[in-house]
């Protein structure tokens, strides 16, 4: 039997990193500023979480004006849809050794 601890990504060990894709996984998409109120993390933090899972390709990022002020949103890449939930079912496993 494999052992589930080796299908957890690295990607995902942060809280942070969780809770973007967890809220990313449930919504289509979601601004900077909904992500910071829901996650309840500064700006600079969010900020080098986000980068972290744009360059493993988790999220991809959409950049335009609303009026005259920048919006940056966020998704959830199809890799990031099928490594996140491969990470959560290796928890899943996890949770039921005994």
């Amino acid at each position: 039997m494999m052992n589930p601890i080796s299908n957890l990504n690295k990607v995902f060990e942060s809280r942070v990193r969780l809770g973007i894709m967890s809220a990313l996984m449930v919504n289509d998409s979601l601004d900077f500023n909904s992500l910071k109120e829901l996650l309840e993390v500064t700006d600079g933090n969010l900020a080098s979480h986000l980068k972290a899972l744009e360059q493993n390709n988790m999220v991809a990022i959409s950049k335009q004006f609303v009026g005259r002020k920048p919006n940056t949103t966020y998704m959830v890449t199809n890799q990031g849809r099928i490594e996140f939930q491969q990470h959560l079912g290796a928890l899943e496993e996890l949770l039921k050794m005994k």
